[in-house]
């Protein structure tokens, strides 16, 4: 059990490691700045649609990414980049709209349509986006172990973790109103503008790195 256990410290790593990427609390506010006065029903749906979307895109990262980033030829790099102007782009747009690119969506085909954006862009790239993919590829290069089951241990550490988090991915969004509802309009506004600026510059960080990398295999062969 002990040794089962030790191989195993990978669940506290990926959950610490994951938290700060995927930012549930900051980024639950930036998806009921987007969605708006939905009915809660919506928002219980759209948890649950998000933390499952979640969960099988790290698994998939985990598992496959370093097979499908190699497939397409696509770097780490490359990905920070595109990820990280993507991030950027939403985070500009948010920003520039004032908060009022959302508005209260109370009919039934405009929840639907709140719905169907479930994995892009509020899986995508706003809860698991390029700086996940980086986290989990590296937590799954670090998991080889000198055993098979040490190995395969390590790997069900890496998606325990992010199962734990996954649920309190589905706390912060389910209650995201709730949450809202804690702050006075007026400081919710500035609140949701803050963290608005925060998205874009978390965006252009993620850029910002995977640009530098590129520079640097440039510089190292010219």
């Amino acid at each position: 059990m002990e040794h089962v256990l030790r191989e195993l410290d990978t669940l506290p790593l990926a959950f610490a490691a994951l938290l700060p990427v995927i930012n549930p609390v900051g980024t639950a506010l930036i998806i009921l700045g987007m969605v708006g006065e939905a009915p809660e029903p919506v928002f219980r749906r759209l948890a649950l649609r998000v933390t499952v979307m979640m969960l099988v895109f790290i698994l998939v990262t985990e598992l496959l990414g370093q097979g499908i980033l190699r497939f397409f030829g696509i770097s780490l790099p490359v990905v920070q980049v595109g990820g990280g102007l993507t991030l950027a782009a939403m985070g500009w747009k948010m920003l520039s709209s004032g908060g009022k690119e959302a508005a209260p969506t109370p009919g039934a085909s405009d929840e639907e349509a709140v719905l169907e954006r479930a994995f892009y862009p509020f899986t995508f790239p706003l809860t698991v986006g390029p700086g996940t993919i980086v986290v989990v590829l590296t937590l799954s290069a670090q998991a080889t172990r000198r055993s098979l089951q040490a190995t395969l241990l390590a790997h069900v550490g890496i998606l325990l973790g992010a199962s734990l988090l996954a649920a309190l991915v589905y706390v912060c969004y389910r209650y995201a109103p709730k949450l809202g509802r804690m702050l006075p309009r007026s400081a919710f506004n500035g609140v949701q503008q803050l963290i608005s600026f925060i998205l874009l510059c978390i965006g252009a960080q993620i850029a910002w790195g995977g640009a530098f990398a590129l520079l640097s295999t440039v510089r190292a062969h010219p």
